[in-house]
């Protein structure tokens, strides 16, 4: 499978890129992690031959702002958005007039799931964990094709996320704080903090996103969130929008 990075901004996108969407490309499904303003990008890497899960964390704006354009997106085998308890109240009210297009009225089937009610309906192996955030945030965790990919954005540090990396062939974190930097009472990550759980969690590779755009305005400060991570966990990359990789 392929990673593809479609928006790696956290809070609000800039000429360093769109904020958070991440695609997981399989051989049965395109999976989707967080629908930012990237999602507006999807419609360049899917084609509507496989059905499209659509995995969110939680509902701040810069992770569902995209939602706006599921009319653009061809998902003739059907969209499944899933989510945390009350997804489904969230996105009909958000994804309805007067906002947009409602999901009744796409060229399409969409379909709202609920964890862990419908956990059922996922079709591939799926774990999730509530992570340490301001709102309740759910981390993901897909094995698929053979590899495993964590998904772990808008956290502190937690045992929730090194559970859900465990022995991961991909873990992508948060990296919205800067070296050294940290708040409890707004939780995120620092890259050493990231890198200190992909070590512990036993990861293959940490790929660092969600870069909080008021704090990293420019590629270089990515590059020195990376080299800092390193020196934790040699195997992590800051990403970039429109990064790919094979996992």
């Amino acid at each position: 499978m392929k990673a593809i990075f479609l928006g790696t901004n956290g809070w609000f996108e800039t000429e360093t890129g769109n904020t958070l969407c991440v695609l997981i490309k399989t051989a049965e499904y395109d999976i989707v992690f967080d629908a930012g303003s990237g999602f507006f990008k999807l419609d360049k890497f899917i084609d509507g031959t496989k059905p499209v899960y659509l995995f969110l964390s939680h509902f701040h704006m810069d992770h569902i702002s995209g939602l706006h354009g599921l009319s653009k997106i061809n998902c003739k085998n059907g969209l499944f958005i899933a989510g945390q308890s009350g997804t489904r109240d969230v996105i009909n009210h958000f994804v309805n007039k007067p906002f947009t297009v409602p999901l009744n009225e796409l060229k399409y089937t969409a379909e709202i799931l609920e964890l862990p009610a419908d956990k059922d309906m996922i079709p591939f192996e799926l774990d999730f964990l509530p992570l340490l955030h301001s709102d309740p945030c759910l981390g993901y965790r897909i094995t698929v094709d053979g590899g495993t990919v964590a998904f772990c954005t808008d956290t502190g540090y937690c045992e929730n996320a090194v559970k859900l990396a465990r022995d991961a062939d991909l873990l992508i974190t948060e990296c919205a704080f800067l070296p050294g930097e940290e708040n409890t009472e707004w939780p995120h990550l620092n890259p050493e903090t990231a890198a200190r759980i992909a070590l512990e969690a036993g990861a293959k590779k940490l790929l660092l996103t969600h870069f909080d755009a008021a704090r990293y305005t420019n590629f270089e400060m990515r590059r020195d969130a990376e080299i800092v991570a390193r020196e934790v966990f040699p195997c992590t990359s800051a990403s970039a929008d429109l990064m790919d990789l094979e996992v």
